[in-house]
């Protein structure tokens, strides 16, 4: 397989970032030799930590540099087309596992330009893991979460979704870490089972 962990890395309901980043460890552990991984992180602007590698060793090393997030904006538009152009250069089939609250405050990229690239960039299977559901869950429990800021979570969750669904890929909106091990062992499972019609 080749794939991309995208992942968002800013202060926006981070400690559950934090927890789903840790729980990524599982979709590394299931690479097998032959398959390639890059990793991608994305809060100003997308960086890649690590280019399509074979070591999982790098992989790690590069899921450890995630550790204090330094802004809270989030170009989520910004890091989907520039993962998207890059794999456009990248010929079989590939897959992007997108972990992130779904938020975008600050891309140059538009949504309307973002899905037009996942349209037209062939090949490519987005399975989106949104972090906005546990940030609403625990809104709730402390009533700090306005009619606002629960709006723009929820317009979050459907962009996610969208991009998924678009790709024919799996939309994942866990309430709490537990789900999250299970969640990459499925995707691991999803993409290593694929069948074609014809």
């Amino acid at each position: 397989i080749t794939a991309v962990l995208v992942v968002e890395f800013a202060y926006t309901n981070y400690r559950f970032v934090y927890d789903a980043l840790n729980a990524s460890y599982t979709f590394a552990n299931s690479l097998k030799p032959n398959d390639w991984v890059a990793v991608v992180s994305y809060d100003m602007k997308p960086r890649l930590l690590v280019d399509f590698t074979q070591n999982k060793g790098e992989v790690y090393g590069a899921l450890q540099l995630l550790q204090i997030p330094m802004f809270s904006d989030t170009n989520l538009f910004d890091a989907v087309y520039d993962t998207l152009d890059r794999l456009d250069r990248v010929e079989g089939r590939k897959y992007i596992v997108l972990i992130g609250s779904g938020v975008d405050s600050y891309s140059h990229i538009t949504l309307d330009k973002a899905l037009k690239k996942v349209k037209e960039t062939p090949n490519v299977t987005i399975f989106s893991i949104s972090t906005g559901e546990v940030a609403r869950i625990m809104s709730d429990a402390g009533g700090n979460m306005g009619p606002i800021t629960r709006l723009t979570y929820l317009q979050a969750d459907n962009q996610m979704r969208t991009f998924s669904n678009m790709t024919g890929g799996w939309w994942y909106k866990p309430r709490f870490e537990g789900e999250l091990p299970d969640i990459f062992r499925d995707i691991a499972s999803r993409i290593r089972n694929q069948y074609t019609l014809a």
